[in-house]
């Protein structure tokens, strides 16, 4: 005979919430003795301070104790991680540093799921291993029911009428067995997450502090992959052209008796080859510019302000290197708002502060252009992205007429 999928599933099931629930009756009941000795000491002696001192401080040993094994159960039995509340000690243990530190692991409520809830949740649990007992004794019942000797059997359950009504009613608690322990390990697993884990604010924290790290190394990854983008470009791609124009350029050079046809074609193909040089070195610099890992902010923003076709004036005031990410957000910010001022604002001037202010980064680019920039332009979004992935603040102020700010902050430190 096949047993239906659905059928197995509820009985595995019931089977494992059962077996958890039965292996959660001694834990939770682990404190009680020690507080009934405690309860019964101070009615007989009067004397408080003593018996309760004594359970107070074995209650204090065995929390962890009990967590572990309640979190061992949670989760081997129904595969329930309950998260472990491990906050660093502080460096120094002064009153305070005690008092954030018990705030943070709140020890009172693992010893009130102990001590108070411990025994309601054994209390709850044995109810259903009753009714569990009281269906597999209903739904058996004529089978022990003629072990017995023959008056019994009829003076206790009758023959007709009494052992059809506890078969009917085992059946019925065999029904409803699989979602009350269901309901039941359910709940458990939920007072424990709330109480032995951490709460919810906590793990809230815990995951913006993964996010911030998983988002700084793929920041960190990023700009690493286009410093090899930019290294293969340099150093593969821009030598073969190198050498392509050097060769057209011998050509022409050693070669006066090519013809006239000839040596136009060769001559185009060497001007376009140095083009292609121009254009690759400017993507290279695009991509990452190699003073500006070599010799930090400062050297790569005077070369990018010699190559810009206006006269800038810039500013650099730096305590020390910062970080390579945010020299690089820095750079592209200041390189997108003097291109935008060449070709977009036809501006006269311009001018570059750069300064580190405690933990923050300061970059300002002022242009005396025409203004009117659109903030949620293409390019100042992209820049404003940028920004934003370093936790900076980024702003645009472009009032028709001019003059142009862009306004970048970045945290910087290390």
């Amino acid at each position: 005979m096949t047993i239906p999928a659905g059928l197995r599933r509820t009985v595995l099931r019931a089977q494992r919430d059962t077996g958890f629930l039965a292996a959660g009756v001694l834990p939770h009941l682990a404190l009680v003795p020690v507080w009934a000795w405690a309860a019964a000491t101070t009615a007989r002696t009067g004397d408080w301070l003593l018996t309760v001192s004594l359970p107070a401080a074995l209650v204090l040993l065995g929390t962890p104790v009990l967590t572990a094994v309640q979190r061992a159960r949670y989760r081997v039995l129904i595969g329930v991680d309950v998260p472990r509340l491990t906050p660093a000690a502080p460096e120094r243990w002064t009153w305070a540093s005690i008092a954030r530190w018990l705030a943070a692991t709140r020890p009172w409520r693992k010893i009130g799921y102990h001590l108070l809830l411990g025994p309601l949740l054994a209390l709850l649990e044995l109810l259903v291993l009753a009714m569990a007992a009281a269906c597999l004794a209903g739904v058996i019942a004529y089978a022990w029911s003629w072990a017995l000797p023959t008056g019994i059997r009829q003076d206790w359950f009758g023959y007709l009428t009494q052992l059809p009504a506890y078969t009917a009613a085992g059946l019925l608690l065999l029904c409803a067995l699989p979602w009350t322990a269901r309901a039941v390990a359910r709940a458990e697993a939920r007072l424990a997450s709330g109480l032995l884990g951490p709460s919810r604010a906590q793990r809230l924290q815990e995951r913006v502090d993964q996010l911030a790290v998983s988002r700084t190394d793929l920041i960190e990854a990023v700009d690493a992959e286009r410093r090899r983008i930019e290294r293969d470009l340099h150093d593969g791609t821009q030598q073969r052209l190198v050498s392509l124009a050097v060769n057209l350029g011998l050509a022409m050079a050693t070669r006066p008796d090519l013809p006239s046809d000839a040596r136009e074609v060769i001559a185009r193909a060497h001007l376009e080859a140095k083009e292609a040089i121009a254009e690759l070195n400017d993507l290279v610099r695009g991509l990452h510019p190699a003073v500006l890992e070599d010799r930090g902010l400062d050297a790569a923003l005077s070369g990018l302000a010699a190559r810009t076709p206006l006269p800038v004036r810039l500013r650099v005031n730096l305590e020390e290197r910062v970080a390579p990410n945010v020299e690089s957000v820095a750079y592209f910010v200041i390189s997108e708002a003097l291109t935008n001022a060449t070709k977009h604002a036809n501006a006269m001037r311009a001018e570059v502060i750069v300064r580190q202010v405690g933990e923050v980064l300061r970059v300002r680019v002022t242009d005396d252009g025409l203004g009117g920039a659109d903030a949620a332009g293409t390019g100042l979004t992209g820049l404003a992205k940028r920004v934003g992935s370093l936790d900076g603040a980024f702003h645009v102020s472009s009032p028709v007429g001019g003059p142009t700010t862009i306004t970048a902050e970045l945290p910087c430190a290390r």
